[in-house]
């Protein structure tokens, strides 16, 4: 739930940082009335326009990270439940994907990562294994003693 959470943040928060860097609708009239017959064009709105976009970027990377990192929790636990070691790579994989999504060769390793929980889910068992009520034995009646 929490790596949802995370992630729609990260998307209102990338497209409200790049609407405010745009200027909302101000944009449009700023280039109608820019003068693009001079010699040398005024690339200001440009240069706040990149770097509100890479801003918003670069806080959409962190909370995809900080929502895969709860995302592999989830997995984690969900492999001790039900024995399927495969969901614990499953999420390491996510974690990895996210990590490495600056360089793009995140998004092949999070397309990987959701092939792989696809077919974890496919392996699960039909019913899941019990799981121990208590860790401590259950007390031993004491015997009584030899008679003399």
């Amino acid at each position: 739930m929490f790596y949802f959470v995370c992630i729609l943040i990260a998307i209102i928060a990338a497209a409200a940082i790049v609407f405010v860097t745009i200027g909302g609708l101000s944009f449009f009239t700023l280039i109608s009335e820019e003068d693009f017959s001079g010699e040398e064009p005024s690339l200001g709105f440009l240069g706040a326009l990149i770097g509100g976009i890479f801003i918003a970027l670069v806080i959409a990377w962190v909370l995809l990270i900080i929502g895969t990192m709860y995302l592999r929790r989830s997995y984690n636990h969900i492999a001790d439940h039900t024995k399927v070691d495969l969901f614990r790579t499953t999420g390491t994989v996510y974690f990895i994907g996210a990590i490495t999504l600056v360089i793009l060769i995140g998004a092949l390793i999070l397309l990987i990562a959701k092939i792989l929980e696809i077919i974890a889910f496919f392996s699960l068992p039909d019913t899941l294994p019990k799981v121990a009520e208590s860790e401590t034995p259950p007390p031993v009646a004491e015997a009584a003693p030899p008679p003399e």
